[in-house]
């Protein structure tokens, strides 16, 4: 006799706990799967780029040459930027009595290297040429220094004024050419004796 008395499994048994234990799986991923947390999209802000300003160009002092009447001629003084040839005259201990001032722009701006000559009266004036010829600031010459350019004259010297004040600072010859009457040739005459500055 045998003593194995447990009921043999039916197959429709295993299918129903297949079944069962299939349909647990699938809800229990379903439920893993919906209570899930949401994916967070995070954005990252830079800061708001600042302007950094650019450094001034602080121009240094300046150095001339004071000559003629003045209390202590032939000197070579160091000024502050932005002088005028009364600052340098004073800084040369002012005139003596024999100074002629009326041939002395007294209000002119002084540039590093410049000449500052104070004449006597009822004397020529005749100054050492600098190194490269005398030299034409052409954004802050008058009518009469534009004028002692070779070729230029009143008129055009006038024109080249007009023309700057209307339309601001020359800063090359192209600029000076688009005064009329100013041309190549004259450009070419003028390429060592003006200054642009």
């Amino acid at each position: 006799m045998n003593d194995d008395t447990r009921p043999e499994a039916s197959p429709r048994n295993t299918i129903i706990a297949f079944l069962i234990v299939a349909t647990a799986i699938a809800s229990g991923a379903i439920l893993l799967l919906s209570s899930r947390p949401q994916s967070v999209e995070i954005t990252v802000l830079p800061p708001i780029p600042t302007a950094t300003p650019l450094p001034t160009l602080t121009p240094g002092p300046i150095t001339v040459y004071v000559t003629g009447a003045v209390m202590q001629p032939e000197s070579l003084l160091t000024l502050p930027p932005g002088s005028r040839v009364e600052d340098a005259i004073e800084a040369a201990g002012g005139v003596t009595d024999e100074a002629d001032l009326a041939q002395v722009n007294l209000a002119g701006l002084v540039r590093d290297g410049d000449q500052v000559h104070v004449p006597i009266k009822d004397r020529p004036v005749i100054l050492a040429t600098p190194s490269g010829g005398v030299k034409i600031f052409i954004n802050t010459a008058t009518v009469d220094e534009i004028d002692s350019l070779p070729g230029a004259g009143p008129a055009l010297a006038e024109a080249i004024i007009a023309h700057r004040d209307a339309n601001g600072a020359f800063r090359s010859f192209d600029d000076l050419d688009a005064v009329d009457g100013v041309g190549p040739t004259l450009i070419a005459d003028w390429q060592t004796l003006i200054v642009f500055d």
